[in-house]
């Protein structure tokens, strides 16, 4: 990838910060205080605060705590300010034990939203003659108690800007094998081994929802494979695999122009599990993760496959290609019976930009998330609502087996239903194709591709679900 051109973030703790400080102070409103739209006050004496309104004990809630801290970041960046001043002392005394576990967790939170929040992509701009206007240093007033989540927040808020990188990458500068690439590097001078498979490689395994649908690109498919294995070597592995789509026109049954450009995007379920599984690293945390990620190109041509084909995933279940734009399904069919197949994991998560139905369903705040498990599904959501990466639990019941039984082939990539719960069915798929016997979870990050309104993000990838991957990685002990 190219340059960042972002730097990167000095955090400095201090016991106490005299007033000649340089750096906007961040403030809470006094009750009654009249605010302006930038939300900074500038004084006399040259001295500048950013000042927000908290609100009562009994109105915030840690999803306010998270847009209180981005609306910060925002404000200074607007008005151009490089270093701030927080009192960490003063929030956490206004956090109740409902929004903050203790103050590690306080200070995680805080520095992770700071720097998804100072993100923007800006690598394919030309600077501006008076630099862009990034936040630079942060000096938090506390005491050491507040020292052990700095670094941790860094680390998450760093994997999920990592993500956003791979994600906003043009499509030209990220293929299938340049998506293997970065892969690699971010995973460079760490404990995880990776590998990535090529056509003749796969063809040796059968991998045909892969070999199929990468077939219409000149830009051949691959399978990545990372490995950390840092836990107890009797221990079962967490099984992540994402959905590598590099850039998805459709194929045969090609999509509309409007809005294709965002299609680039279609491989962020995969970005999103090798920032989880390079943040796992980092953090050193002692357990055993692989990460899968099956990387394509869907494209219309000479040689790509027509709607009317019936490919033959990995699990042995031959897929019947109803439409060709329903592809992820298709390449994470092969990923998730591989992780059957080599791994006997303890759980396997999907996560996938996968229908465009998730989204009808639930607008843009939150992800789809199927598990058939109760336990699986309720730790799923409390983590979700920890990492403020949301998820709302969708059916996955039996009756909706006969949706994805094929004429022709063993299941067809396409509900009988057309429209109506087509993110129910593109799960379904998923669970009958690679025949899952394991604990499984699937995340439809469709609803969360980019930033909505509200997010006070910059525009692009929102980096959902990297947060819980990292909390699910760190929490899960079944």
């Amino acid at each position: 990838m190219r340059d960042t051109q972002r730097p990167s973030i000095t955090y400095v703790l201090a016991s106490d910060v005299g007033q000649d400080r340089l750096g906007a102070r961040v403030r809470f409103a006094y009750e009654g205080e009249t605010l302006n739209d930038e939300g900074v006050v500038r004084h006399e004496d040259g001295r500048k605060e950013i000042v927000l309104r908290y609100g009562t004990p009994s109105e915030m809630t840690r999803r306010k705590l998270v847009t209180l801290v981005r609306n910060i970041v925002k404000s200074a960046k607007s008005s151009g300010e490089k270093r701030i001043i927080l009192s960490l002392d003063d929030l956490y005394g206004r956090c109740s034990s409902r929004m903050v576990s203790d103050p590690t967790d306080l200070v995680s939170l805080v520095i992770t939203n700071i720097e998804m929040a100072n993100y923007e992509f800006v690598a394919y701009k030309s600077k501006p003659k008076d630099g862009w206007k990034f936040l630079e240093e942060v000096v938090f007033v506390g005491t050491v108690r507040f020292m052990d989540g700095i670094g941790h927040g860094r680390l998450v808020g760093n994997g999920v800007n990592l993500m956003r990188d791979l994600g906003n990458t043009p499509a030209f500068d990220l293929t299938p094998r340049r998506l293997a690439f970065e892969a690699e590097l971010a995973s460079t001078g760490l404990p995880v081994k990776f590998r990535a498979l090529g056509v003749e490689e796969m063809q040796t395994l059968g991998m045909g929802g892969v070999l199929g649908v990468g077939v219409g690109s000149v830009n051949k498919p691959c399978f990545v494979i990372m490995e950390y294995m840092a836990g107890p070597p009797d221990e079962k592995p967490i099984v992540l695999v994402g959905k590598g789509v590099t850039f998805d026109t459709g194929g045969i049954s090609i999509k509309p122009s409007e809005g294709m450009e965002e299609m680039k995007l279609d491989m962020l379920g995969g970005a999103s599990v090798i920032a989880a599984i390079v943040t796992a690293a980092r953090l050193g945390l002692k357990k055993n993760v692989v990460a899968l990620v099956p990387a394509v190109e869907n494209m219309p041509s000479g040689s790509a496959i027509r709607p009317g084909d019936v490919l033959t995933s990995l699990s042995g279940k031959t897929m019947e290609v109803l439409n060709t734009d329903a592809e992820g399904r298709l390449i994470l069919a092969d990923a998730l019976a591989y992780a059957g197949k080599f791994y006997d994991p303890r759980l396997v998560v999907s996560v996938a930009t996968l229908t465009g139905a998730a989204c009808v369903a639930l607008g843009t705040h939150a992800s789809a998330l199927f598990a058939a498990d109760d336990a699986i599904a309720a730790t799923m959501t409390l983590l979700a609502e920890e990492s403020g990466d949301y998820v709302w639990r969708m059916p996955l019941w039996e009756e909706y087996d006969d949706e994805v039984k094929g004429a022709v082939g063993d299941v067809r990539n396409t509900g009988k239903s057309g429209r109506y719960g087509g993110a129910i069915a593109a799960a379904k798929f998923l669970e009958k194709a690679s025949v899952i016997t394991h604990p499984w979870a699937h995340i439809d990050m469709a609803p969360r591709m980019t930033s909505a309104d509200g997010d006070h993000l910059a525009k692009g990838a929102a980096g959902d679900p990297v947060r819980l991957l990292v909390r699910l990685l760190e929490r899960y002990t079944a």
